[in-house]
């Protein structure tokens, strides 16, 4: 430092200034590119063993450019079909009816209900204005599914659509309209006859030609004058056929969908770290099978999992680095129906009153094409109708349309733009709190609780599926008035008066008020409710529409609490192997509880007769299987068939010594009680094993099979044994018929079944079309994610594909599962084949 001075002077001091503060050079976080700067999309896509494709893409809509041409070549016909269902082109291509000339008019319904609730015509308004990567999913993936077509032409597809004219190529549009058809499954999809069926006093609600006036009822507009009408085919209709629908009261969840779930925290682990359990339990044929693929775009993504049909390359139940997750069915309603109080002074009843002021329910004309021959269509004409609240309903019997009263339906998903952004957020999350801000950014996930585990230990549960935000004096009636609790008992759904504006609600619960759980032990749900997600910490205090608590578990949520109690090992923590063998041990809950009681209780009686209506029914063979029961359903256990048709015949009436006890709901009820009701009870599973002619003391193996159909939905005649349990006897691994709609068109076969069980003569046994289907077990190592599980019906559709049967056989040899591959290392050395696709050239191998 200088100083100067003058004579005599002090010197004077030079003060050096201060640096400038140095400002660090923040480089921006690189920004997922959504659509491909080109316009040219690209993608790498290698199939290792079962089928399973990885793509490697450099952005979003090359991704799922990759990944609809990978699901296209496995599964193009149920996408295809599911097109048609949502687009209302059924009844184009199929004529009116699902049973052609029955007048069951289930296509007419279909095509008409989509329209009334407008998921096309939502499609088209809103589109432009989703996030950039839905838009880029859905153009990547229907360009991938569109190339997939070209390269292979229509006439070398899955035989059971090949040349078909509805399969064509796909829009983006159609994929997003498909996407809010999906949200709709556990609400107002269910509905549609409800709504086909609506229409205010004094008018029909059948169909007629475009360019015939409406027809004015000379009675009350009964639906049975209608279906007279129908059946009749009136001359001032001019219907070339029968439209004589059934109704019915609709379910919440008609397929009786559900899944086990388990996040495992690093207080229930060996090594610390985070475990996943996936296990949904879903149809194996139809529009909810899932699809497993791998997807990678360097420096921003890498996940793999299984998703259902359709999904536009956002995984649905997997696991990344960071963290898996899986999700099992809700118990929360998504919808409210809303009975409206009408304005007396409008003679039509077409006004209703909300607050005493007046508000009108608007008319809406739609049509569809319907085919009346191999060459031959009409254009159809349907009127439709509208409240504030949603769609106008009418369930005969049940829900009317008078001058009195009238009811509505609204969806919270009606519609739900957050679904690919939702499941796409969670796919790119790096920690659990990315993937819990996914919860609070979007409402996508539709009708599921979520279960995760990080790799660092944490656990997340939450039911956060798109359920009404009801206000407080709604929740108040609806958990006081004896009224409402009642018609939600009878009808098994919300039902609350729309004359009211505070019964309405805005839009769905906001993630704050969810129920939810985090910690590092565990969450679970066996499709009860959120009430125990972890046993210790019960969950309360949330809208009723989520679910009850404080009620009776189910007996396979009362397996899953004791599958975790216990099957740990003598360590007390999980290990992946002893996980998957929870899962695949085909333990049952009511065999451990009852079995021993049961066996005594028959072998008392010996051969002494049983009377069951009026028929004497000798035991002693039954009991003689049972006695020959390991209590497993396992393919080897002899009598697990009498069991199970115990179940069936005792379900919902088990004699059980000791109630339900809300401060135990884990292990009670418990204790069977051996009287004459159990006794007739496994009378009537004996007859049933003998009225399907098979053998008592049959091994599980013999009785329970996966059967495939031919291209045209015939019986393939080769019957694979199939191990596993039914929720009937408190399964875990549970599996069960499907009988009816599938929810596609595509030909298959199925067996009837005898009254209250899923035992066929005419099958000669068990006929497996449900349930487990993408299982999963995920453990987070210092070395990465592990992972092993199957796709028990395989990956594809396409019968002669090598991906059709491959993970079926190894199932069917006995349950097990086979490794995921992940890793560069593990991806490269299990090839099978490889080729880049590209739309500026033709796909090469």
């Amino acid at each position: 430092m200088l100083t100067l001075s003058a004579c005599g002077s002090d010197p004077v001091q030079v003060v050096t200034p201060p640096s400038a503060p140095v400002i660090p050079v923040v480089t921006p976080a690189p920004v997922l590119p959504a659509f491909d700067p080109d316009g040219e999309l690209s993608a790498d896509i290698r199939w290792t063993e079962y089928g399973v494709p990885h793509i490697t893409a450099d952005n979003v809509e090359s991704m799922a450019f990759g990944v609809g041409y990978a699901f296209a070549k496995d599964n193009i016909c149920i996408l295809a079909d599911q097109i048609l269902k949502y687009n209302s082109q059924r009844a184009k291509y199929y004529g009116p009816d699902m049973v052609p000339g029955s007048g069951d008019s289930e296509h007419l319904i279909n095509d008409f209900g989509f329209l009334t609730v407008g998921i096309r015509q939502i499609a088209e308004d809103n589109y432009a204005s989703m996030s950039a990567n839905t838009r880029a999913m859905a153009s990547g993936y229907t360009q991938g599914y569109n190339q997939y077509l070209a390269d292979t032409g229509v006439a070398n597809i899955d035989p059971a659509c090949a040349n078909q004219p509805w399969v064509q190529p796909l829009e983006p549009l159609d994929i997003f309209t498909y996407s809010l058809g999906v949200s709709l499954l556990p609400g107002a999809a269910n509905f549609l006859p409800a709504m086909f069926a609506a229409a205010p006093p004094g008018e029909s609600f059948l169909p007629r030609p475009v360019g015939i006036p409406k027809v004015a009822l000379s009675k009350a507009n009964t639906i049975a004058n209608a279906q007279a009408r129908a059946q009749t085919r009136s001359a001032n209709n001019a219907l070339p056929f029968a439209v004589n629908p059934q109704f019915s009261m609709p379910e919440r969840n008609p397929k009786e969908m559900g899944s086990n779930g388990w996040g495992l925290g690093s207080d229930m682990t060996e090594n610390g770290m985070g475990m996943v359990l996936g296990n949904p339990h879903f149809p194996h044929t139809g529009n909810l099978r899932f699809w497993q693929f791998h997807t990678t775009i360097p420096g921003f993504l890498n996940v793999m999992g299984g998703s259902l049909m359709g999904v536009p390359g956002a995984v649905n139940i997997g696991f990344n680095e960071h963290v898996a997750w899986t999700h099992t069915f809700s118990t929360a309603e998504h919808f409210v129906v809303y009975q409206l109080s009408m304005d007396d002074s409008d003679t039509q009843s077409l006004t209703h009153l909300v607050d005493g002021n007046k508000r009108t329910i608007f008319s809406n004309e739609l049509e569809i094409d319907v085919a009346t021959g191999p060459t031959t269509s009409m254009r159809l004409a349907k009127t439709s109708y509208y409240t504030n609240y949603g769609p106008m309903i009418v369930v005969p019997g049940n829900f009317g349309w008078d001058a009195t009263n009238s009811f509505a339906i609204k969806d919270a998903n009606l519609p739900n733009f957050d679904v690919v952004d939702h499941w796409f957020a969670m796919n790119l999350a790096t920690n659990m709190d990315e993937f819990k801000q996914s919860f609070k950014d979007y409402d996508g996930v539709i009708f599921n609780n979520t279960m995760a585990a990080s790799k660092t230990g944490e656990v997340f549960y939450i039911d956060d599926s798109t359920v009404p935000g009801l206000t407080d004096t709604a929740i108040n009636a609806l958990t006081t008035n004896p009224l409402l609790i009642g018609t939600k008992q009878a009808a098994g759904f919300t039902v609350l008066p729309g004359f009211i504006s505070q019964m309405d609600f805005v839009g769905p619960v906001a993630y704050e008020d969810a129920p939810k759980y985090e910690g590092t032990d565990y969450v679970q749900n066996s499709n009860d409710s959120f009430w125990l997600t972890n046993l210790a910490k019960p969950i309360t205090g949330v809208s009723p529409l989520f679910g009850q608590v404080g009620n009776e578990q189910s007996l396979r949520s009362r397996m899953a609490h004791q599958l975790l109690a216990g099957a740990s090992g003598s360590d007390g923590l999980f290990s992946a192997t002893e996980v998957e063998e929870a899962l695949l041990g085909n333990d049952s809950y009511l065999a451990n509880a009852i079995l021993t009681d049961l066996l005594s209780a028959c072998q008392a009686q010996e051969s002494n007769p049983v009377d069951v209506n009026g028929i004497a029914v000798d035991i002693s063979g039954g009991c003689a299987a049972l006695a020959m029961f390991d209590g497993k359903m396992n393919l080897d256990s002899t009598g697990a068939h009498v069991f199970r048709e115990f179940a069936f015949a005792s379900r919902g009436n088990i004699q059980w010594e000791n109630a339900f006890d809300v401060t135990d709901p884990a292990n009670t009820p418990n204790t069977l009680v051996a009287n004459a009701v159990t006794l007739r009870q496994f009378a009537q599973a004996v007859l049933n094993v003998q009225a399907a002619g098979i053998a008592l003391d049959a091994t599980l193996g013999e009785v329970q099979f996966v059967e495939r159909s031919t291209a045209d939905g015939l019986a393939s005649g080769v019957k694979y044994p199939w191990g596993g349990a039914h929720n009937v006897e408190g399964g875990f691994n549970v599996f069960d018929t499907d009988i009816g709609n599938n929810g596609t068109l595509l030909p298959r076969h199925e067996y009837s079944t005898l009254p209250n069980t899923r035992l066929s003569a005419d099958g000669e046994g068990y006929h497996i079309t449900y349930g487990s289907s993408w299982m999963m077990v995920v453990n987070f190592t210092a070395d990465g994610p592990q992972a092993r599980g199957l796709l028990s019906y395989s990956q594809s559709h396409a019968i002669g594909d090598d991906s059709n049967l491959d993970q079926t056989l190894l199932y069917s040899q006995m349950p097990q599962f086979r490794p995921f591959r992940f890793t560069e290392v593990d991806i490269e050395a299990n090839k099978v084949m490889e080729m880049t696709i590209s739309t500026a050239t033709d796909a090469m191998n």
